[in-house]
């Protein structure tokens, strides 16, 4: 496996449709982030089920990282640029119906369908930057551009969602995307390049069977663990996906034709970055869970307030994506990926000296800290995954990428952040002095539960009930940043030690190009010597 850096350099039109693929990297994140600020509106409209309304929001992203995979290897088939402009389509086609919905069930399907289109259009940005993006630096510099675009779709997407909820009705935020995909699908075929590897072999039907089988159930499993604890249901999915994963990994190596080369987790550059970017969005998943909740439930901001509050965190990420780079110029990917997780490090240890009182400062600058340190992670990280794999697998590549993101997600709110609920729960269930038990009992499942069940108490009692979830809450949001604060730390020492073999120019030291010992003769630096 060879990475086919060149000193090609990129023109105007690779950089002008670099802008082109940011476009549908914002409105991704942003459709994540949007829906939960309309939620009241399309309940008091479509009236779901409790089940119902857990779909609509959580059934997007689960097809999207089911179909990921199978997305990727699809366009390394079939073309990144006719996939991508498909997926464009489909998803704009979907957000109207979406928009438009006069059912919950109705609204479940297009979500779902918003979600395959979706899952078509991560990878296809991904693995065309790396065809359009031929040298090293410029490739990460693009790359930073497309984190950055995400982050941006993150942070705006509170603001953007409360400012047309405030003049429309709750489909307005699905319209959001129709302008945005047809802006690609115009300016795709003038800008973009095509690209599809040089003898393509048609889809394995089992491979992607059990991939999406595998994914959708072990993403399910995850989230219905995080939600309400250990349970026959969760680790029914959990092992039938690790079923459908095994069967999914030995098919892989037995087809002439798999969906993922399994020779690419052979490269040492290549899992080391995957399993870095991986474990680092576990270790801060569950942070970040509660970060929103505490701005909301615990300091009483609205959701735009909430939302305008974590602009700095935004800003510091994409900051931190932009640096690395520059960086990498004069040092070697692995140190400035340590240096970054240090100091995202640093910003969980502040986290943990949040009280559920008024920590509003010390939140904000722990975010900053940890966006500034977590962004040349992301950034170098993702770029060695997709530029070690040989071009007509980058599609693939840019798609277990984006598996390991979301699979870290979950996991990291299903294990960490169930660590700090359990805390929450426990200090609440404890009982608080004066409190109905029946009242106590309802409030300890979630602080959300102790905000509802509040307002039926009278004032003193409330007030009492509110004050003690609230501190438990914030001890369990310290745990999860302590925890995470390690585990970052650790990933550090982990990312400097596997990958300092990457000279800074992207190339990797080979043995003629380690230090010589003093006193040894340089000729002698990379022969095999005999024993005697």
């Amino acid at each position: 496996m060879t990475d086919d850096t060149t000193t090609v350099r990129a023109g105007r039109r690779e950089w002008t449709g670099l802008a082109v693929l940011a476009l549908p990297t914002v409105l991704l994140a942003l459709d994540l982030t949007v829906l939960h600020l309309a939620v009241p509106g399309l309940s008091a409209d479509l009236q779901p089920t409790g089940s119902q309304l857990l779909w609509i929001v959580d059934i997007y992203g689960f097809l999207i990282a089911g179909f990921l995979v199978t997305m990727g290897a699809l366009g390394d088939r079939t073309g990144r640029r006719r996939l991508l402009l498909y997926g464009a389509a489909a998803f704009g086609a979907a957000s109207v119906l979406a928009a438009f919905s006069t059912s919950a069930g109705m609204l479940i399907a297009t979500r779902a369908l918003l979600g395959i289109a979706g899952a078509t259009l991560m990878p296809a940005t991904l693995s065309l930057i790396r065809t359009m993006f031929r040298d090293q630096a410029e490739r990460r510099t693009a790359i930073a551009v497309w984190i950055t675009s995400f982050m941006v779709g993150s942070a705006i997407g509170p603001v953007v969602g409360g400012v047309l909820l405030e003049h429309f009705w709750w489909g307005s935020v699905f319209l959001l995307g129709v302008p945005v995909m047809v802006l690609l699908l115009v300016a795709g075929p003038l800008l973009l390049p095509e690209y599809r590897a040089p003898d393509p072999q048609p889809l394995d039907p089992l491979s992607v069977l059990f991939s999406v089988a595998a994914m959708l159930s072990l993403v399910y499993g995850i989230k219905e663990l995080a939600r309400y604890g250990p349970g026959w249901e969760p680790g029914l999915f959990l092992g039938a996906g690790l079923v459908a994963g095994g069967a999914f990994l030995h098919r892989q190596r037995t087809v002439a034709n798999p969906l993922i080369d399994l020779r690419l987790f052979v490269h040492r550059s290549f899992s080391a970055a995957l399993v870095t970017v991986g474990l680092a969005i576990f270790a801060i998943s569950g942070t970040m869970f509660f970060i929103g909740q505490y701005l909301q439930l615990v300091l009483g901001l609205s959701p735009l307030q909430a939302g305008l509050w974590l602009l700095p965190q935004a800003g510091a990420v994409i900051a931190g994506s932009m640096a690395a780079p520059f960086l990498v110029r004069r040092l070697r990917p692995a140190y400035v990926m340590a240096a970054g997780m240090t100091v995202a490090s640093g910003g969980l240890l502040l986290i943990t000296r949040v009280d559920g009182v008024g920590g509003l400062g010390a939140l904000v600058a722990g975010s900053v800290l940890l966006a500034a340190g977590f962004g040349p992670a992301m950034t170098l990280g993702t770029d060695l995954v997709v530029g070690t794999a040989p071009p007509e697998r980058a599609g693939a590549a840019s798609a277990i990428s984006e598996t390991g993101v979301e699979l870290g997600a979950a996991l990291g709110i299903a294990v960490i952040g169930s660590v700090g609920t359990a805390v929450y729960r426990r200090e609440v269930a404890d009982g608080l002095p004066g409190v109905p038990a029946e009242v106590t009992a309802a409030a300890s499942d979630t602080l959300g539960g102790a905000v509802v069940a509040a307002a039926r108490l009278p004032e003193a009692v409330a007030a009492e009930l509110l004050h003690g979830a609230r501190l438990a809450f914030a001890h369990g949001m310290q745990l999860t940043a302590g925890i995470g604060s390690v585990l970052v730390l650790a990933l550090a020492a982990f990312a400097g030690v596997l990958l300092r073999h990457i000279r800074h120019d992207g190339a990797e030291q080979s043995a003629e190009d380690a230090p010589v010992p003093d006193g040894e003769p340089v000729e002698a630096a990379g022969s095999v010597r005999g024993r005697g």
